[in-house]
Parts: C-alpha cells; sequence; structure tokens
C-alpha cells in the first residue's frame, strides 16, 4: 500500500465528508431531536452503509481490471465525467440553511439501521465510491482491487470520525451554520472545486 497517495486522498476524503449532504443532515437531525446519542448510533450506522459500497466497488472494480483496455477506459471517463457534474452542480448551489427536522423518537438500533440503509440504498454513493476511490491506486499497482477496499475502510473510518463528534454537537454546529450562510456555502464551493479536479485528474490519467 506504499504506492497509494494517502495524505492526498485523506485531505480529499476529508473536504467531502464535512460537506452538508444526506448523511450530514440525517446525523444531525437526529441529535436535535433525540440527543447525542442518537446522533452517534446514526453517524456509525452511515459508516457501515460504506463499508457495504466498499466490497461493491472493490468487487465491481476487480472485475473491470481483468477485462479488457476499452471497459477500463469508459469507467474511467464515466467516472470522471461524474465526479466533474457534481462538483459543478455544488459550485452552483446558492447559499442556503441546513434544513433539519426531528421525527418520531427511534431506538439507537433503529437510529443505526436507519443510518446504514439510508447510506447503502443511495444509488449516488455507489457511484461516488467507485468514481473517487480507483484514481488514488495507481493503475499498474499489482495489488490494485485490495487497495481500493483498504481506501473504502479508511473513508468509512474518516466518515465516522467526522461525523461522530458532529453527532455529539448537532445543535450548537446546525445553530452555527444558520448564522453563518457564507462559511456553507463555502463548504459547497471548496467541495465542488475538489470534485472537479479529480475528475479532470481521472479523466486524463493513462492505465499504464
Amino acid at each position: 500500500m506504499h504506492d497509494i497517495a494517502w495524505w492526498l486522498f485523506i485531505a480529499a476524503s476529508l473536504v467531502l465528508i464535512v460537506t452538508p449532504g444526506q448523511d450530514m443532515i440525517l446525523v444531525m437531525s437526529r441529535s436535535i431531536a433525540q440527543g447525542a446519542a442518537a446522533g452517534v448510533a446514526t453517524a456509525a450506522g452511515v459508516s457501515v452503509g460504506l463499508v457495504g459500497h466498499t466490497v461493491l466497488a472493490t468487487l465491481g472494480l476487480g472485475a473491470v481490471l481483468r477485462t479488457s483496455e476499452w471497459l477500463f477506459v469508459a469507467l474511467k471517463l464515466v467516472g470522471a465525467a461524474y465526479l466533474v457534474y457534481m462538483g459543478v452542480q455544488l459550485l452552483r448551489t446558492p447559499r442556503h440553511e441546513l434544513a433539519v427536522s426531528g421525527g418520531a423518537p427511534r431506538s439507537l438500533g433503529r437510529l443505526f439501521t436507519d443510518g446504514a440503509l439510508s447510506n447503502i440504498s443511495n444509488p449516488k454513493i455507489a457511484v461516488f465510491y467507485f468514481a473517487f476511490l480507483p484514481q488514488f491506486v495507481p493503475p499498474v499497482s499489482a495489488h490494485a482491487t485490495l487497495a481500493v477496499f483498504v481506501l473504502g475502510l479508511v473513508f468509512a473510518g474518516l466518515t465516522f470520525a467526522v461525523k461522530g463528534p458532529v453527532g455529539l454537537g448537532a445543535a450548537a454546529l446546525s445553530g452555527w451554520l444558520r448564522a453563518r450562510p457564507s462559511v456553507l456555502a463555502w463548504l459547497y464551493r471548496c467541495s465542488g472545486a475538489v470534485l472537479v479536479a479529480l475528475g479532470a485528474k481521472l479523466a486524463f490519467e493513462r492505465r499504464g
């Protein structure tokens, strides 16, 4: 795994993870409605859902790498186009407030399950994982499939490391963001720029 650009991967992952999205809003809303434990349980479920996406991305990438050159190129271009599309959407997002809401009280086990199902059933995350993870693995890597699996697990761990604390202090964080829409807009634009740059890198990278 020494050939993986770990610092670049971790930096890009953290920028994307802190961007408010479906999972972040779910964690915050549960924490606000039922307390810190509820937020942490939901964050743990979201991270477990990402492990499921890791397995799917690993199996899918392994199949592609064992097939023809044109399938590899097609996957690369589709992934690059998707990353650029997501980045442009984030760059064009206007300033707005986070919309968090409560709901009927649920057990911690149910909250964990909700977080996992919300994540694993989101096809956008599956496509994102398939496009994001492979670009940090050198095309000539001897263990590309294993590397993607490890990267996926690290991304899931980073997600919990960020969203777990968010669950602990969601009420204060959401209020802080509401009072500072410029910060929220900056998060979207920064993440959008990262995705566009990663998409461009993936599109022009050669297999080797």
